[in-house]
């Protein structure tokens, strides 16, 4: 049975399992299941490709701040952006999983 996300139960395990840091920022990720609010390392699951399947190369695991910062952007536009920069996020900088997204983008 897949989230509410539409992720299927194998991908959302080896996701979680993959990525323990956000993919972008590399701070690590907590669950906060009663949480209320939105903790900025709350694990959150990240669609690099907004209309792309739910694959392991489109899904990742980020923190509820840089998710939201993206949002719909094209991930080679975000960034670029001044969220980016303050918080040094790079093509370099990010976890191998975004890296070889890029290389696919371009």
């Amino acid at each position: 049975m897949a989230n509410n996300w539409g992720i299927p139960e194998w991908l959302e395990a080896e996701v979680r399992n993959r990525d323990k840091l956000c993919v972008y920022c590399r701070i690590p990720l907590k669950e906060h299941a009663q949480a209320k609010g939105t903790p900025g390392d709350k694990a959150t699951f990240e669609h690099i490709d907004n209309d792309g399947l739910p694959t392991k190369e489109n899904i990742m695991m980020c923190c509820t701040a840089c998710n939201s910062s993206k949002g719909v952007k094209k991930l080679s536009d975000w960034l670029n952006t001044p969220y980016c920069k303050q918080k040094n996020i790079n093509e370099k900088t990010v976890a191998k999983p975004v890296k070889e997204y890029l290389t696919r983008e371009s």
